[in-house]
């Protein structure tokens, strides 16, 4: 083949595969996941309680489903249905607030009142241990994205935070809560794969702590 035939030929340009690392230690590659696993496995009884309780104060509250379900984004770029205890009114992503926007706020009208007890405690989470059991999810983690948005639009530290399990809490939750910005959030989750260790997952373990206790209030994009 000559030059001229070999520079006519088209060349394919595909998109670069994602690279999935995480520190290369033993908690990172197996302590992490039996953490998760024992801690969920305990979980369990709080939760089938929990759930008899804030079932029938949703059910006195509105009468609808308990649980609510949405596809994110999980770890390598697997979708998952993530669960919570509905919060929010039913077909609130139907409903608007009064300046006709859909984002989550403090006063927003489709928040129930037993959901805007659930969320000031941080207690509507609880039900994603089922999704820390089934291997989707982890304790601590970047939280899971919509699954709205395709991985080849996704910039480098987008995709980069989906190395690990997506968690309950995370770096972000734990020390920033609504003071940051989108690009900053995603920094942080690329800080957190870069030095997961068990050294961090407890003090992010314990500041969620506190802040859960402080009683503050997460709205942010992400969509309850």
């Amino acid at each position: 083949m000559s030059t001229g035939q070999a520079l006519s030929e088209p060349i394919e340009v595909t998109e670069p595969t994602p690279q999935w690392t995480v520190p290369d230690s033993f908690y990172a590659r197996y302590g992490k996941r039996a953490v998760d696993v024992a801690a969920a496995a305990l979980a369990m009884p709080v939760l089938g309680a929990l759930t008899l309780g804030v079932g029938a104060a949703i059910a006195l509250d509105d009468g609808g489903p308990v649980f609510f379900r949405q596809k994110r984004w999980g770890r390598r770029g697997r979708a998952f249905d993530i669960m919570k205890f509905r919060s929010m009114s039913v077909g609130a992503r139907d409903l608007r607030n009064a300046d006709s926007s859909t984002v989550a706020s403090r006063s927003d009208s489709r928040v129930t009142r037993v959901g805007r007890v659930l969320r000031q405690t941080s207690l509507d989470e609880i039900p994603q241990f089922i999704n820390v059991l089934k291997g989707e999810m982890s304790l601590i983690g970047p939280r899971p994205n919509l699954a709205t948005k395709p991985l080849e639009r996704m910039g480098a530290d987008e995709r980069r935070r989906l190395s690990v399990r997506p968690g309950i809490t995370g770096y972000n939750q734990a020390f920033y809560r609504n003071s940051s910005t989108l690009e900053e959030r995603y920094a942080a989750d690329c800080y957190y794969v870069d030095n997961l260790s068990l050294a961090l997952d407890l003090r992010i373990v314990l500041r969620t702590i506190r802040t859960v206790l402080a009683r503050e209030e997460i709205y942010t994009q992400e969509s309850r």
